[in-house]
């Protein structure tokens, strides 16, 4: 266990990654200043995030094929054992990564990949569900944490400026559109620090999640995602399993339906100019509510755009190459549950930085294909961010036992219990 002010510490420090995912990007945030930092994966079909990763051209989507119903397990005595808002993803085999155009570094090598069945949200975890986990166990979320001033320059370069103490608050980053065309290679432009901001405000103060029971809940770090799932009697998914199930049985597509490209009407991305135009076709500025959209093959919602996903797994940018070269080439690699240790170079001075998958309601064919379901993004577990959620998942045996914990690496910290 550590001392609050050092989780708030990280907290801060892992809500400023998300403006330029650099400790100087994250210094010119928390000092006021605009400077883009040094860039990353910055090669043709590298790919960017709308959190300030590398980038390629996306393609637009379509509709897909509908694989088999999968059949759920049934208790011993023949009787349906499906957990409320779940859906059941049938075990098998799939291609994990890519080698299309968009992919990035960090998707390949393309391996073959044998994951069990288990039970999967059949939508992100909405503002609702959480607000009642909040209200049973009085759980205080990484953004409602103080600050020390003190704590985060130890995570800044030397001689860094003291920012405002107005900054030295609770708070995350908010999205903030410029009012202009801006370069796409300073994330701080789009992207503000914001005392006050946390999931029941998560556009800072003046906004509110009053009427928006149903929208997934955001400005939740890794750490609260877990409290919730354990809460909840559920666990977070392993990278595995949720490109396994986004895929929906279409196995070595681009897209959640296919190869075909992205519309408004098949998932919740920004239409027009990215960051300072969306013409909203696809009817919503922000995230929408959970369902608006066609499922995929298994009857999963949102598994592309809307909000990112937080995942089990500890990141690291070679984690398939390791893997493979850990198992041999060709060699079936069941039930992968990711990396002992971490590495991240977008945020190379984090201990430990965790996964999470399909993109959000920010990604644009002109700076982010990440909504494709191979595509991979990470942050520090005690990262918050507007447009980052989760989803929650448990095996058949875990819906009878409980779930397994997700495994800790070096640098993770336990976090408040609910």
């Amino acid at each position: 266990m550590i001392s609050r002010a050092r989780k708030s510490r990280r907290a801060l420090r892992g809500t400023a990654w998300a403006v330029g995912g650099w400790e100087a990007a994250c210094a010119a945030v928390l000092a006021g200043t605009v400077g883009a930092g040094p860039a990353v994966n910055d090669v043709p079909g590298s790919g960017r995030s709308c959190c300030g990763g590398a980038s390629a051209a996306m393609l637009r989507v379509g509709l897909a094929p509908t694989p088999p119903a999968a059949t759920s397990p049934s208790a011993s005595d023949g009787t349906s054992i499906k957990p409320r808002g779940m859906v059941w993803i049938p075990g098998g085999e799939f291609s994990m990564g890519s080698t299309d155009r968009l992919a990035r570094a960090d998707e390949g090598p393309v391996h073959r990949v044998r994951v069990d069945g288990f039970w999967m949200d059949a939508t992100e975890v909405t503002n609702a569900q959480f607000r009642a986990f909040v209200e049973a166990t009085g759980y205080v979320t990484t953004a409602e944490r103080p600050v020390d001033w003190e704590e985060i320059k130890k995570q800044l370069p030397s001689g860094t400026p003291k920012p405002p103490d107005e900054v030295l608050k609770p708070g995350a980053v908010v999205f903030t559109p410029p009012a202009r065309p801006v370069p796409l290679d300073n994330p701080s432009a789009w992207w503000t620090w914001t005392a006050g901001a946390n999931w029941r405000h998560p556009g800072g103060p003046g906004t509110t999640i009053e009427g928006r029971d149903q929208e997934p809940v955001v400005q939740v770090s890794w750490d609260d995602a877990v409290a919730y799932c354990r809460w909840a009697g559920k666990r977070l998914p392993t990278e595995a399993e949720w490109e396994f199930a986004a895929r929906g049985g279409l196995d070595r597509k681009v897209n959640v339906w296919g190869d075909e490209p992205v519309s408004p009407e098949r998932a919740n991305t920004w239409q027009g100019r990215f960051p300072d135009a969306n013409t909203r076709q696809d009817g919503y500025a922000g995230a929408a509510p959970v369902g608006r959209f066609p499922p995929n093959g298994y009857g999963l919602y949102d598994m592309a755009g809307n909000v990112w996903e937080w995942c089990a797994d500890a990141y690291r940018d070679d984690a398939y190459a390791r893997r493979v070269g850990a198992a041999g080439p060709g060699v079936l690699i069941v039930n992968p549950a990711g990396p002992e240790s971490s590495r991240d170079p977008r945020n190379p001075d984090a201990p430990v930085s965790r996964v999470h998958r399909g993109g959000s309601y920010l990604c644009n064919d002109s700076y982010c294909a990440s909504y494709r379901p191979s595509a991979r993004m990470a942050a520090p577990p005690d990262n918050t961010m507007q447009h980052l959620g989760f989803r929650c998942v448990m095996s058949d045996r875990e819906s009878r036992t409980g779930p397994v914990a997700p495994s800790r690496v070096p640098g993770d910290e336990q976090k408040g219990k609910p």
